[in-house]
């Protein structure tokens, strides 16, 4: 199943590795301990996958890397990015969150 990535989470992706004069590797997204639901995202720019990384590969060949410990919580979730006023970002659709904090960046299993 995996993580999808969104057309408009792509662009996001494409546009700021280009800012970062990045040509090659893609965007980190992992979970840790912490944050108020328990658990939190992570974001990392990384020039290259990881050895065990679970490589996914969205719109425009955006790439996304992901450990396999955070593959269990993130199963099934579309990356997207809310380009809202209030609210500018990448999101997580995440089907295993059972609760989510207030802003979105942490959630319980």
């Amino acid at each position: 199943m995996g993580i999808q990535i969104s057309e408009v989470a792509a662009r996001r992706i494409k546009m700021l590795m280009e800012k970062q004069q990045m040509t090659e590797g893609g965007l980190r997204v992992g979970v840790k301990g912490g944050g108020c639901s328990g658990l939190s995202y992570t974001f990392s720019w990384e020039r290259q996958a990881r050895l065990g990384d679970e490589v996914i590969e969205g719109p425009d060949g955006i790439k996304i890397f992901v450990d396999r410990k955070s593959l269990i919580y993130l199963n099934g979730t579309v990356l997207d990015y809310d380009t809202s006023l209030l609210s500018k970002g990448f999101i997580f659709q995440n089907p295993n969150a059972k609760s989510t904090c207030g802003c979105g960046s942490s959630f319980q299993v």
